[in-house]
């Protein structure tokens, strides 16, 4: 009668253990999918992260590639571009009041596939934003943003990312204006 006692309730912390402490795997993006009005076109993760890291890419990331019109060496900078950023200091960028303009605009360009308003995808950003530099130990680029996507898929909508462009020059000078600006007046504070 004491070992079926002793079964049962090992039995039950067993179980129950499973679901109190079992945490699953955060999903991480495996594809990004590009929307240019009605068409879309699907790359992997992983083919982008060889080509950022080799300069290899598979028949359909050339296609997209040629699209650009940009030489494939500046397309692997802009991958490639680490930026180092305490965790700490990420965290108050993200919720900050910049922060919050910056990732509202930015859902519109990059979402989860059911978003359905722009709280899900600033909640998909700040989670990516996070996850990357935790993957990047420190430091993050496009590829590990991508990574640490907190859904399988991606969305990427070209005409809201050509709505902003039609604003700046290039990508670099984007990036520049957003990483450098903001994070200075963080650091000092």
């Amino acid at each position: 009668m004491k070992i079926k006692k002793i079964f049962i309730k090992t039995f039950f912390i067993l179980i129950s253990s499973q679901f109190l402490f079992n945490f699953s795997k955060a999903n991480a993006a495996n594809e990004i999918k590009i929307i240019y009005g009605i068409f879309s076109r699907t790359i992997e993760v992983n083919s982008l992260k060889k080509f950022a890291e080799e300069g290899h890419s598979t028949k359909q990331l050339k296609k997209i590639l040629k699209a650009t019109g940009s030489p494939d060496e500046e397309i692997r900078s802009v991958l490639n571009k680490d930026f180092e950023i305490p965790i700490t200091v990420a965290s108050k960028l993200v919720y900050s009041e910049i922060g919050n303009v910056f990732l509202t605009r930015l859902s519109s360009i990059i979402h989860t596939p059911k978003a359905d308003d722009t709280r899900t995808g600033v909640l998909a950003l700040r989670a990516s934003v996070i996850q990357g530099i935790n993957i990047g130990n420190g430091k993050i680029n496009l590829i590990k943003f991508f990574e640490g996507y907190p859904t399988k898929t991606v969305i990427l909508d070209v005409n809201a990312l050509s709505k902003v462009m039609n604003k700046v020059e290039s990508i670099s000078e984007l990036l520049d204006f957003f990483t450098n600006s903001p994070l200075e007046k963080i650091k000092t504070n």
